[in-house]
């Protein structure tokens, strides 16, 4: 780990032409300060990379070389002495109520105050929103005084003094709002302009209030200043911030950020600094950074030091690997009823505090009211939430802040919040299905043990999908679990229903269709292509008649079926471009009282959605509520039917099920 963060440094800084330089710690116990990067030369020489790699990051300019300036800040009341605005300090200091800086805060505040343009590799959950927030806001207030007393001229929307872009909705909202904390005794005025929400409100909004700091995401930053209509404008920037740079480019703003570059004012007409933040330094952030820095007036802060043991190396990992589908929300079940309890014997008093992660949208809204409605049923379960890309921008933000309140509660999401949102005292990360490569594993896990804090990282998956993780998560100190009853259970062979799988079959009672639908058909797409499609098949259907209670599977579009390679071959699996829907009928559930669904957050009465929790719960004909007696004609294995006492069923069975044999990981 250590080599693979100095190369990067090395690589950033032959790159960029980087000059470097030593700042001492101001004491003792800021000893976790680590120092900047010694000088370029001598750094490069002892770790010169390939010729290859050598010709690609070749050197544009050689920066100036820097001076030593004694001893870093470490306190937030010791601003002042760096010149940095009264009122800045203050609302820092007793509005915020900071005192010490972290590692990240020190060693980037420090330098960017000295109005150069700055490379930061830094990690999230470091503090480093505060560490850029800082200098532009002091930046602003410097170039234009006025803008310090709060009752200054009405701002404009093409008023725009500072930048900031980030990744995602959530994290640009997170932003901004931490920003509108250290202005709040000044004329500074900050706007959030992101994918999602209405942009003719936003514009509305920003022409009333004006805008002075603008904190958006790439797609709507683009829009705006492509859109002549819309009054935004920087003709006075001063300061430009790009962070989580390795994010933005993996998720394919690339050329958004190329856009946006030559839309805003050059830099040899109106001079401004730019901070670029990035957790990783690979080949296209240099590329990103040499289109936005300036090389001839920078420098690379690390401040990830060398022998730090990285997130995913210090947390506890622990794999769980279950039979098929339907083991894997009782095993999650038995989890989360475990970490709960461990919560409550410990001295600590630590409360269990989960991010659930799952792969698809559908997965997250399913699961989500499955667990909001056994939460509903049992108090000693934390609150349920849910984010994912189907709730409104208002929703989401509602979800994350409730989350980031509560003490305790378990909040299921899709990737819009693996990584650059901060959510305090996370204690397990849980993932749910094989993720998509390492790199999101980690980004994921990266939510729990943050800021010095422990943490668990778990992840469910089934046998089919083990050959896949084993590929995927090479040289990551994950043990097997197996102490998970659930995960073992054939449901198919069990004549007592585990109360787990019960708990999780009452849950899922009365759901609306629409979620078992839309949760099928996703587990047919792009995230399990690397599975045996029969296998998926076989068990998805298993796990729609014992854990969603349904008499035969969803059916699923023409189109889904053709993107696992047609149906040819494949038993099990109903194809009908049509869909059922409702809950009427044959098999059905009768009335239209189903919870969970799109309501999302934690608000209420902790039954998810609109959905209610009335009714008999009686089955339609030969269903699983009521008497449980089983229908005619199942799908799983010799065992078809219902769960009626002797667990018989009636009429003939399906398909025979593979077997998938677990195996060590």
């Amino acid at each position: 780990m250590r080599t693979t963060i100095l190369r990067q440094a090395g690589l950033c800084r032959v790159a960029l032409g980087l000059s470097t330089r030593r700042l001492q710690p101001a004491s003792r116990t800021f000893s976790s300060a680590a120092t900047l990067v010694r000088s370029a030369q001598k750094d490069v020489s002892r770790l010169r990379p390939s010729v290859q790699l050598t010709r690609f990051y070749s050197a544009e300019a050689n920066a100036e070389q820097g001076k030593p300036s004694g001893e870093l800040i470490t306190r937030f009341d010791e601003l002042s002495t760096l010149g940095v605005h009264e009122k800045l300090v203050s609302a820092i200091v007793k509005g915020m109520k900071y005192e010490n800086m972290t590692t990240v805060q020190s060693m980037t505040i420090n330098a960017a105050l000295q109005g150069k343009d700055l490379v930061a590799q830094a990690k999230t959950g470091t503090g480093k929103t505060l560490a850029f927030l800082v200098p532009i806001i002091q930046r602003i207030l410097a170039h234009d005084p006025s803008l310090s007393d709060r009752f200054s001229a009405r701002a404009r929307s093409d008023d725009i003094r500072a930048v900031i872009i980030s990744p995602t909705r959530e994290l640009a909202e997170q932003i901004g709002d931490e920003a509108r904390k250290l202005v709040r005794n000044s004329g500074v005025v900050v706007q959030t302009a992101v994918g999602g929400t209405q942009k003719n409100m936003m514009l509305r909004r920003m022409r009333q209030e004006g805008c002075h700091i603008l904190v958006a995401t790439p797609g709507r930053l683009n829009d705006l200043l492509s859109d002549p209509d819309s009054g935004v404008a920087a003709p006075k920037l001063a300061a430009l911030v790009l962070d989580e740079a390795d994010r933005m480019l993996e998720t394919g703003f690339s050329i958004e950020l190329q856009e946006i570059l030559r839309k805003l004012p050059h830099r040899s007409e109106v001079p401004r600094q730019t901070l670029l933040f990035s957790a990783t330094i690979p080949k296209n952030v240099v590329s990103l950074a040499r289109q936005y820095i300036d090389s001839s007036n920078f420098e690379f802060v690390q401040t990830v030091k060398g022998d730090e043991t990285p997130t995913h190396e210090k947390v506890p990992q622990y794999i769980v690997p279950c039979k098929g589908f339907v083991n894997l929300a009782p095993t999650l079940l038995e989890l989360i009823q475990r970490g709960v309890a461990e919560a409550k014997s410990n001295s600590d008093g630590k409360p269990f505090k989960a991010m659930v992660f799952l792969p698809t949208t559908a997965l997250v809204r399913l699961y989500a009211s499955i667990f909001r409605r056994y939460a509903y049923n049992n108090p000693e379960i934390p609150k349920v939430g849910d984010i994912h890309s189907k709730l409104t921008q208002q929703m989401r933000t509602r979800a994350a802040e409730t989350f980031k309140q509560l003490q305790s509660a378990i909040l299921f999401s899709s990737d819009v919040t693996a990584r650059g949102m901060d959510f305090p005292n996370v204690t397990h990360v849980i993932q749910l299905h094989s993720p998509p490569d390492r790199e999101q594993y980690i980004h994921r896990l990266g939510r729990t043990g943050r800021a010095g804090k422990e943490g668990q990282g778990w992840i469910l998956i089934t046998d089919a999908e083990l050959r896949n993780a084993r590929s995927i998560l090479t040289d990551l100190p994950i043990k097997r679990s197996t102490d998970l009853r659930s995960a073992s259970v054939d449901i198919e062979e069990t004549e007592i229903l585990p109360k787990e799988f019960q708990d999780i079959l009452d849950s899922a009672n009365r759901l609306p269709h629409e979620l078992f639908n839309d949760a099928y058909g996703s587990c047919l797409g792009a995230v399990f292509s690397s599975c045996n499609t029969q296998e998926i098949v076989d068990s998805l259907n298993v796990q729609s008649k014992y854990q969603w209670g349904l008499q035969q599977p969803p059916a699923v579009t023409h189109r889904i079926a053709r993107s696992r390679g047609g149906i040819r071959g494949i038993q099990g699996l109903r194809v009908d471009d049509t869909l059922d829907g409702g809950f009427g009928g044959d098999g059905g559930f009768g009335g239209g009282r189903g919870g969970g669904g799109g309501g999302g957050g934690f608000g209420g009465g902790r039954s998810g959605g609109g959905g209610g929790f009335g009714g008999g719960r009686s089955g339609g004909g030969g269903g699983f509520g009521g008497g449980r007696s089983g229908g005619g004609g199942g799908y799983g294995g010799g065992r078809s039917g219902g769960y009626s006492g002797s667990r018989g069923g009636g009429g003939g069975g399906g398909y025979q099920r593979e077997r998938t044999q677990r195996s060590s990981f």
